[in-house]
């Protein structure tokens, strides 16, 4: 791996596992200092002493994305650690699915919050620290949900959200040289379609089966193949590239 992110500080949401995890672990191989949040109090621990054992500089807290002052403390530890915050990506998520009868006001709720909300405190939080410094990378994770998909209506439209978020902060930030872009991944083999394999009552290999007969590369997606896409979007050579929403799904998703 390159340095490319050398002298970069990248601070994650949700960065404890899955995508998020991958997406830490792609910065602090490409020399970025690395801060992240989490709620999962022994994930943290475990990702963090990960990272400090391979090395890297690191920088991570308890703290939920639904509570600003907690997000803006964050955010500001994190600028008097490392000096600055350059790239944020709004990865922290959850799951309620559920079809719409079924859907409870707590199903509905949750799930706005942590991704919309969450997403708003963070992109709030670090943009003086990056209008500051006239230079910004902002990415945030929307998902192929965002066009619609069975017994998420809740998800499908916080993804879809998010998606409209990051275009407005690309026009709003643009002229401080903060871009804003979204990835959109398709079946990724994480915790949370674990959770989704139970909650239909498959074995998780059957998921990935069936999935992978629907993707034209032939294969599910990694965390990994989520990081990659990230570090496009991260890179300083991206500053004309904003406001887009590329889909990471082995496949064209319309």
């Amino acid at each position: 791996m390159t340095g490319r992110f050398e002298g970069r500080v990248a601070f994650i949401t949700g960065g404890s596992r899955g995508i998020g995890k991958g997406i830490v672990e792609r910065f602090a191989e490409e020399g970025a200092k690395v801060a992240f949040i989490d709620l999962n109090e022994e994930a943290l621990a475990e990702t963090t002493n990960e990272l400090r054992d391979k090395g890297y500089e690191v920088f991570s807290k308890v703290a939920s994305v639904t509570e600003a002052e907690q997000v803006e403390q964050a955010v500001k530890e994190v600028n008097d650690t490392f000096g600055s915050v350059d790239i944020l990506v709004n990865n922290a998520g959850v799951i309620r699915d559920n079809l719409l009868f079924k859907m409870t006001d707590s199903d509905w709720q949750t799930v706005m919050d942590v991704h919309l909300k969450g997403s708003f405190n963070a992109a709030r939080s670090v943009q003086k620290y990056m209008v500051e410094q006239k230079y910004g990378r902002i990415i945030n994770i929307s998902s192929t949900s965002a066009l619609g998909n069975r017994g998420q209506a809740n998800y499908a439209a916080a993804k879809a959200g998010l998606q409209g978020f990051t275009k407005t902060l690309a026009i709003e930030l643009g002229r401080y040289g903060i871009t804003a872009n979204s990835v959109a991944p398709g079946f990724i083999e994480t915790e949370m379609t674990k959770e989704t394999a139970a909650r239909i009552g498959i074995p998780f290999e059957e998921l990935i089966k069936h999935s992978v007969s629907n993707i034209p590369v032939g294969r599910s997606g990694k965390p990994a193949d989520i990081a990659n896409a990230v570090a496009f979007f991260a890179d300083e050579r991206s500053s004309f590239v904003n406001g887009q929403v590329i889909y990471v799904a082995g496949g064209p998703k319309t």
